[in-house]
């Protein structure tokens, strides 16, 4: 037991929840608990993004990706600039006409009540399927430090997340945010040079080691209708075109992140927010993946066995071979990452509760009461994911698991709000019918299939936008229309 570097990890755990618990006084109306009170700076809802963007899955997966692998996950990464293009294009200025607490509020003004209720739906199963894997993900670093079990890892760092996103709601979510990314970013930094430090030769070494291995490989462009090449995740078209409908999805149509949109001054800052955050990801990314490769040269130099399941390669290194003080620090950054996505999704997932559902069936009641409702709605979700983190120690990647789960949804959450935007024919029924299409062929698809999951939510998108305009013609239903 090392204390010293426990002692780092447990005043950061104690800082981040007491820096977060203190915005409760801030707290007065669902625009505050929800929206942060709309007096955001771009920059933080920025930094913001990229923390809800990361998580632990990124910290501990993606150097593994590198490990066995080559730079290829960087397709991916390309694919999200794209994506923030149509997403500043298409959504955001439907976003901020009027006052909206979620993004399917505007599927209601569009379509409907049901698609709204059928969208915010979706949503919930989507983020607590894929925040349950992430949940997992951080008992791996908890009980390599400890050597405690998976079940008392997971309720340490769900109960102190859980404690400030309660009491201080999106403004505490936002501004953790932005110190946690400074932190896992400068550990990974920290851990990079210690590790290079290991390897004799240095750079130069690693440099060539992966070259003549491959593994500086970055770009895939062969093509081929045949069932080998989409079982690749990794080539530039399932990357490029997966990475862009991807983030179109997460970002454009799933809570977790249009909060954070929403949240900005008005539609310039959010833009602005959106695109400064691919900067940092392009960054981060490539930090990760040359970490893995600098592992891949160090254990390949001195003969030792890597670690079972890989996704332990990068956090059981740190605990093991780094000085004392930096191990605590790096596996500090690690908690951070995990900690800043949890309370993103427990405040996404309360105001989706509140605003969709609760406030839609019991409209009129004081503000104070939905306050209240929204806060014990976050102490429920909390307990949610604590049950799907236990029930999720099963997955070999937790990266590939937690992106694979959301792509299975996401595909038919784009469809819809593509339909939304772009088309004045369809209406409730055409599009609730696409929806469920979208959603049973990325199912069959997942379960039936070796297709590979950068595909799915482009897959997810053509099927959903195709069967509603299919089904349009055929019902003929009336508008309803309440967007002009």
């Amino acid at each position: 037991m090392r204390y010293f570097d426990l002692a780092v990890i447990v005043l950061y755990l104690i800082g981040i929840t007491w820096f977060g618990s203190r915005f409760k006084e801030s707290q007065k109306s669902l625009r505050d608990y929800f929206l942060g009170g709309r007096n955001t700076p771009w920059w933080a809802i920025g930094f913001s993004i990229v923390s809800a963007e990361t998580s632990t899955l990124t910290v501990i997966g993606t150097p593994a990706l590198s490990y066995y692998g080559n730079f290829g996950f960087l397709q991916v990464v390309l694919g999200y600039l794209l994506a923030r293009i149509f997403i500043s294009t298409l959504f955001l200025p439907h976003y901020f006409r009027g006052e909206l607490f979620t993004a399917y509020e505007l599927m209601e003004r569009r379509f409907g009540p049901r698609l709204r209720k059928l969208t915010a739906g979706t949503f919930l199963l989507l983020r607590a399927l894929a925040e349950g894997v992430r949940v997992f993900a951080i008992s791996i670093v908890v009980s390599i430090i400890l050597g405690t079990g998976e079940v008392a890892s997971i309720v340490l760092i769900v109960c102190l997340t859980l404690f400030y996103t309660f009491e201080g709601g999106m403004t505490a979510v936002i501004w953790t945010d932005v110190v946690q990314m400074f932190l896992y970013v400068g550990g990974a930094i920290v851990s990079l040079f210690v590790i290079l430090a290991k390897i004799p030769g240095g750079w130069p070494e690693v440099w060539q080691a992966a070259g003549a291995a491959g593994k500086l490989h970055i770009f895939d462009f062969h093509f081929a209708w045949t069932m080998e090449f989409f079982k690749q995740p990794y080539t530039f078209w399932a990357g490029f075109l997966g990475g862009c409908f991807l983030t179109t999805a997460s970002h454009g149509t799933e809570q977790l992140m249009v909060q954070r949109l929403l949240s900005a001054r008005n539609e310039r800052e959010s833009r602005r927010a959106l695109f400064a955050s691919w900067i940092v990801i392009l960054f981060q990314f490539t930090l990760f993946l040359v970490i893995g490769l600098i592992l891949w040269v160090y254990y390949g130099n001195t003969g030792q066995t890597p670690p079972k399941p890989a996704d332990r390669i990068y956090p059981q290194f740190i605990w093991n071979s780094l000085p004392i003080g930096v191990a605590g620090l790096v596996i500090a950054a690690i908690l951070a990452a995990a900690m800043s996505n949890l309370s993103a999704a427990l405040n996404a997932l309360a105001s989706t509760t509140i605003m969709d559902f609760y406030r839609v069936m019991r409209p009129g009641r004081q503000e104070s009461s939905y306050l209240r409702l929204a806060k014990w709605a976050t102490v429920g979700w909390g307990c949610v994911l604590f049950v799907i983190g236990l029930l999720a120690r099963s997955v070999n990647s937790v990266l590939e698991a937690g992106l694979g789960i959301a792509s299975i949804l996401y595909g038919a959450l784009l469809g819809v709000f593509l339909l939304g935007v772009l088309t004045k024919n369809v209406k409730e029924r055409a599009a609730m019918i696409g929806m469920t299409a979208g959603l049973a062929v990325n199912l069959y698809i997942k379960f039936a299939t070796p297709v590979a999951w950068t595909w799915y939510v482009l897959i997810g998108t053509i099927v959903t936008a195709g069967t509603a305009l299919l089904a349009s013609l055929v019902l003929r239903e009336k508008s309803i229309d309440t967007t002009s």
